[in-house]
């Protein structure tokens, strides 16, 4: 992992009140992992699907601004879709981003949200715009 992803996960971000850890971190590919548990568990026990949008975002917002982070750009999420296929109760989910679109103002990116058994509990596209770094950030 790159230190612009460690620094994107820190202890006062949503990824660290979800226990996302990234795994791989690159412009073109990012894998991280969510535990299933009271933090993203719904009032029925099974895993929210907020709690696997946000793990979808996440992945595809940092795959986009590593892939433009050298340009003094950043990524910030325009639209998100999520399918979700399968009920978790337990365990841990992984989430695997790659892109289908990186133009010079949008990315689409699929992410791919796997039990440890490798079934498909959710998939999802997210779009997002690519603009100037925000002084100061």
């Amino acid at each position: 992992m790159t230190n612009r992803a460690d620094s994107l996960s820190s202890e006062h971000t949503l990824l660290a009140h979800l226990g996302i850890e990234i795994v791989e971190a690159s412009g073109t590919r990012v894998v991280a992992t969510m535990p299933v548990d009271a933090r993203t568990h719904q009032p029925m026990g099974l895993l929210h699907g907020g709690a696997s949008v946000a793990l979808a975002e996440s992945v595809a917002s940092i795959g986009a601004y590593l892939s433009v982070a050298d340009q003094g750009l950043t990524a910030v999420g325009l639209e998100i879709n999520a399918n979700h296929l399968r009920g978790v109760r337990a365990g841990t989910v992984t989430a695997t981003a790659t892109p289908i679109h990186q133009g010079r103002t949008t990315q689409v990116w699929q992410i791919d949200i796997a039990d440890e058994q490798g079934r498909a509990v959710c998939t999802s596209r997210c779009t997002l715009a690519i603009i100037p770094m925000p002084a100061g950030a």
